[in-house]
């Protein structure tokens, strides 16, 4: 039986996945097999010897430490595209919170309250502090054409009469499939930024991203643009944007990431992270989690991980030998001479690398005695072997 720890509250909905007869599910599991996680941070938590996988209940997994878990072998999955829907909607309500000055309007209303009869007359004296632009007609620049950017693209497009211009360079298959024919693609983030009245980020927060929109961005920018990210608040650099506000370049911000200095910043509208937080999209991270650790766990497949590369497989029919590697030359050569020299065959193979790290999947004929295992183990570079038989 499979012990899966929970770090968070997770829906119940994983128990499809995750079987009461092959599985104990336990917040307090002290070896598990693998972890499963919403947005505790791990970096300060030890690492059991048992764990073999952790499952991000959402898409983020910053709060993970990736490179310990490298070193462990152990796998790290994410949920790509499972709150997607829920986060492209809170983007389009951010649209018309940053253009119409929504926010704003409600904080002044709510300031009325004791007036009495007052209340009607001063609100149609003073609403004109808070008018706004319509954003059909105009154009919003989609940087990062992701699960949610394609979304958001084609809401923007086809719903709300918007030109949308959007940038991706690594834009997978799917997504490009997704995207509206309405939908202009360019070929730099300059472009966007020069013509876009409304600018909105969908890219991950990595060292090259880290800051991305400084000053030098904000000069390119239209005058009076709307910048909108939903993504990670480490993407914008705070003192450029602050100024932006302060002289009007930027008419108005809207985040999903609340920081101590953008809360004091002059049209900043700050959400508190409730992309999302809505129960269906907890339900669809918490069952693609599961899923993903079932599958890892029973016969070896990996996909959507962050850390490794994506092996597809069914069933095992034989013996299957799974080995975490460094992504160094000669690996494959020294894991195939120590099965050859036992005399067993090897019926089919995959080996596939991510960075640094990389994965062989042997299919043998029979089942390798523990001294070759051993064996297996002890080869350097290698970091975790698994051993799946049918």
């Amino acid at each position: 039986m499979y012990k899966i720890q929970t770090l968070n509250e997770i829906s119940g909905i994983i128990h499809r996945h995750l079987s009461a007869e092959n599985y104990l599910i336990a917040r307090e599991e002290p070896v598990p097999d693998a972890i499963l996680v919403r947005s505790a941070d791990m970096h300060s938590m030890p690492l059991p010897d048992s764990l073999l996988a952790i499952g991000r209940a959402g898409a983020g997994t910053n709060n993970i430490p990736i490179d310990e878990c490298n070193r462990r072998g152990i796998v790290v999955f994410n949920t790509p595209g499972a709150n997607a829907n829920a986060v492209a909607e809170l983007v389009v309500c951010g649209l018309m919170l940053g253009s119409r000055n929504v926010a704003g309007g409600i904080q002044w209303a709510l300031s009325l309250r004791g007036k009495g009869e007052e209340v009607p007359a001063l609100v149609e004296k003073g609403k004109g502090k808070f008018a706004g632009p319509e954003v059909r007609g105009k154009t919003l620049g989609v940087i990062g054409l992701g699960a949610i950017g394609a979304i958001v693209a084609n809401a923007a497009s086809n719903g709300l009469g918007m030109e949308v211009i959007g940038f991706d360079p690594f834009i997978s298959v799917d997504s490009a499939w997704s995207l509206s024919r309405a939908v202009k693609r360019s070929n730099t983030m300059e472009e966007v930024l020069a013509h876009a009245d409304y600018i909105t980020l969908h890219i991950p927060l990595s060292d090259k991203t880290r800051g991305m929109i400084d000053a030098a961005a904000i000069a390119k920018m239209k005058n009076a643009v709307h910048l909108l990210n939903f993504s990670r608040a480490e993407l914008v650099d705070a003192e450029a944007l602050a100024a932006a506000l302060e002289s009007g370049k930027v008419a108005s911000y809207v985040t999903d990431f609340p920081t101590e200095a953008v809360l004091g910043m002059k049209n900043a509208v700050t959400i508190p992270h409730l992309g999302a937080s809505t129960p269906e999209s907890e339900e669809n991270c918490a069952s693609m989690a599961a899923a993903q650790i079932r599958d890892y766990l029973e016969f070896g497949q990996i996909r959507n991980s962050v850390n490794l590369p994506e092996i597809l497989l069914g069933y095992s029919e034989g013996t299957r030998l799974l080995i975490i590697h460094e992504n160094e030359p000669g690996m494959v050569g020294a894991i195939s001479a120590a099965i050859a020299q036992k005399k067993i065959n090897i019926n089919n193979m995959i080996n596939k690398s991510r960075k640094s790290m990389a994965v062989t999947v042997l299919e043998l004929d029979i089942l390798p005695d523990p001294a070759l295992l051993d064996q297996l183990r002890e080869i350097p570079g290698v970091i975790r072997l698994r051993c799946f038989q049918e």
